[in-house]
């Protein structure tokens, strides 16, 4: 179990890249095993100690085993992790465009897989046993603020035309289908979803779908009322209003778009998540 978190906030200079740190330390006499939801993001994990195991249950060669240091996504199915034992590190949640201009290089090549960091390049293998080295939360966020900040000075920056892209659709929350996406950045719709896919790791249409996953699922986290069981009840959901209402306020057609989205991203309907101590792992 989770023994100590704690959150620290990057230099502002790269808050259009890393929302926050987060260093955590857990304990876990037996198999601690949790499940992960998709996500439009990138989750780097820069730990020591105790290896976890990431499974994607749709195909076994897209995981990781006993690895304390790695990077996932953006995955478009939910995955589970497995550890047992004392381990410590920082997570650090990244949107697909600042993950992209970190690493150099195209997430097409890590979507859908964890990859331990010794396989992406030296800096991230460094950067993991200088962070273990440092006594305390407060040195190890600053060491990430000069590593990732020395990052942004060495990696070009992401095609305009393709971050003015995401940008439109994560503000849009989604919303924007993928013809309006192409007429505004002045590509055709197989143009952009090829390019969008290999530097971003997902097709512009599969991230609008996570973009209302991850909106609808922060709301189920929140709520702090047991639906009553079965999801059709008009009762259960964040609010009172019903799933229903949760479906249209995310963007869904309607509450049996919504259940089928919850369970292809997170593997389970969200009345099962919205129950005390059911909502799975969330990166960030």
């Amino acid at each position: 179990m989770l023994t100590e978190a704690v959150f620290g906030l990057p230099d502002p200079r790269l808050r259009r890249y890393v929302d926050r740190y987060l260093g955590y330390r857990e304990r876990a006499a037996a198999p601690l095993v949790r499940r992960e939801a998709a996500g439009a993001f990138v989750v780097l994990i820069l730990g020591w100690g105790a290896g976890l195991d990431v499974t994607d249950p749709r195909a076994a060669d897209r995981g990781a085993h006993a690895t304390n240091a790695f990077l996932a996504g953006p995955f478009d199915g939910w995955c589970a992790t497995r550890t047992a034992g004392e381990g410590a590190g920082v997570q650090v949640l990244l949107t697909a465009p600042a993950a992209r201009r970190l690493l150099g290089l195209p997430l097409g090549e890590l979507a859908n897989r964890a990859v331990p960091v010794d396989r992406l390049g030296g800096w991230l293998a460094r950067l993991r046993d200088e962070l273990a080295g440092l006594p305390d939360w407060a040195g190890r966020f600053a060491r990430l603020d000069a590593a990732l900040a020395a990052r942004l000075a060495v990696t070009g920056p992401v095609d305009a035309r393709l971050l003015r892209a995401w940008r439109l659709l994560d503000g849009s929350g989604g919303g924007l289908g993928v013809g309006a996406l192409a007429e505004e950045v002045g590509w055709s719709r197989r143009h952009l979803a090829v390019r969008f896919r290999r530097e971003f790791g997902l097709p512009p249409k599969t991230v609008a779908r996570l973009l209302r996953f991850q909106r609808a699922y922060a709301m189920v986290g929140r709520t702090l009322v047991t639906p009553p069981v079965g999801d059709a009840h008009p009762a259960a959901g964040p609010g009172g209003g019903g799933w229903a209402e949760l479906a249209a306020r995310c963007g869904y057609y309607d509450q049996s778009h919504l259940i089928r989205e919850f369970r292809e991203f997170a593997g389970a309907t969200p009345a099962t998540l919205a129950r005390p101590g059911s909502h799975p792992s969330n990166p960030g």
